[in-house]
């Protein structure tokens, strides 16, 4: 691509949306994560559904995208036999057929995996988090300037001049 060609795509781009167009900068607003597309937000139902249809795409594939396998190595190899160059063809393409076919499958499972995992994931860090939060809500009772005047001593922990008394 000419320079010429990239700067007309630009301008062109620009006259398109100019409230969205932005190069290696951030936006005079003050900043992403709060504009017109807002920040990224999955729900647990969002992952799920995407799990299911990858695991539904990946039996579909099994059962449906399979069926002319057997039938086309069988005529390949017939043939084969009977001295058709034709044969070696078609056995080839039957075998790519295959391995692409795993591959699909490989990727339908691996995003099906995925989306359960980090289903997981996010939900051990939501618990782990609520937990962080609440522990530091506690501590934060705690501090002597939090229940009163900064410099007076809790109340909780007792008067100290009593205990030094019966020290005597």
């Amino acid at each position: 691509m000419a320079w010429d060609e990239w700067e007309r795509l630009k301008t062109q781009a620009a006259g398109r949306h100019p409230e969205r167009m932005q190069l290696n900068r951030v936006p005079d607003e003050g900043g992403g994560g709060g504009g017109a597309y807002g920040d990224l937000a999955v729900s647990e139902t969002d992952l799920a559904e995407i799990g299911t249809n990858a695991f539904t795409l990946f039996n579909r594939l099994w059962d449906e995208a399979r069926v002319a396998g057997p039938s086309s190595s069988k005529a390949a190899e017939d043939l084969r036999r009977q001295g058709f160059d034709l044969g070696n063809g078609l056995a080839h393409v039957a075998r790519r057929w295959d391995e692409q076919l795993g591959t699909l499958r490989d990727a339908c499972s691996h995003i099906s995996n995925h989306m359960r995992v980090t289903q997981r994931i996010h939900q051990d860090d939501e618990h782990r988090i609520t937990g962080q939060l609440s522990s530091i809500a506690t501590l934060d009772g705690g501090f002597d300037e939090r229940v009163g005047e900064p410099g007076e001593k809790n109340t909780i922990y007792g008067d100290s001049r009593k205990s030094e008394k019966g020290k005597d």
